[in-house]
């Protein structure tokens, strides 16, 4: 089991660049693949990037903006996102599973564990 918490949100200006970060207050999270997510009101949670335990695999189909990476040192995984943009604004959430044929990174529902979100504002 790991407890995930998301940081690094906040208000912030369009055009500047900001890293997320998702810890593990309990649990080894060097064991699970880890993917980032955002739901705007009113939306439904969209996948944004995953990372494989050991960072042999990436899925991201934003890399124009976003980057994802992870120092298993400090079991932590961050997003980072350039040039944000007014239409990033939303709860940013991590999760986490198990690197297992049943885990498809980019379906929230593939996901056991899912921290609390940190909120993005982004403002122009």
């Amino acid at each position: 089991q790991v407890r995930l918490v998301e940081s690094g949100g906040g208000l912030v200006q369009a055009g500047v660049s900001l890293r997320l970060s998702c810890a593990a207050s309990e649990g080894t999270l060097s064991r699970y693949g880890v993917g980032w997510f955002r739901q705007a009101p009113g939306n439904e949670r969209k996948f944004l990037a995953a990372i494989s335990p050991l960072s042999d695999h990436i899925w991201n189909p934003n890399s124009g903006r976003f980057t994802v990476s992870r120092d298993n040192e400090k079991r932590i995984v961050y997003l980072i996102m350039e040039n944000v943009k007014p239409e990033d604004t939303a709860v940013y959430y991590c999760g986490a599973n198990f690197h297992t044929a049943s885990w498809a990174p980019d379906l929230d529902d593939t996901y056991a564990y899912f921290g609390q979100g940190t909120q993005v504002t982004v403002s122009s």
